[in-house]
């Protein structure tokens, strides 16, 4: 077996390791409802040390806090899964690594854990670069098909948001 991941997102991935390795861009991830998917996806790619410096899983507030500088009022005020919540961890996968850009993730993967205002299937992301102030954070809402079909579709925008 060569890989245990589907062909779609190891062509992506692909993608990735190699079109950041063109520019040498390195590149950090900081992983919620993903729980190191997208870096998992990253290393099966041979080339791939060139191009990711660190994957951070922080699938708990206190690792949010502990390991990227997430602030405990902004996991109070917006929940792990917010905008803010994942800026907040996209600044702190650049301050805490040597990447050129940082993808974060989190999200309700459920089956549980979805309410009115964030149901299953909501994930939102976020991209930092360094020496940008601004961040792009974006909330998708996937359609509750499972929790592997959710964290298989946030694996691939995260992907995609780490292509130059």
């Amino acid at each position: 077996m060569d890989s245990i991941l589907p062909d779609d997102v190891l062509a992506l991935a692909r993608r990735v390791v190699e079109e950041n390795a063109k520019i040498g861009r390195k590149v950090a991830v900081a992983e919620s409802c993903t729980g190191g998917l997208v870096s998992a996806a990253i290393t099966e790619i041979p080339g791939s040390s060139a191009v990711l410096d660190r994957g951070f899983v922080t699938y708990s507030n206190e690792a949010k806090q502990q390991l990227l500088g997430v602030p405990e009022d902004i996991l109070e005020a917006f929940g792990a899964v917010s905008a803010a919540t994942v800026w907040s961890m996209a600044q702190g996968a650049i301050k805490h690594s040597d990447a050129d850009v940082a993808v974060a993730i989190s999200g309700v993967a459920g089956p549980d854990g979805g309410t009115e205002l964030k149901p299953v299937g909501t994930v939102v992301f976020a991209k930092a670069e360094r020496g940008e102030e601004e961040v792009n954070a974006e909330e998708r809402r996937f359609p509750d098909e499972g929790r592997g079909d959710i964290r298989y579709r946030a694996l691939l925008v995260a992907l995609e948001l780490l292509l130059p």
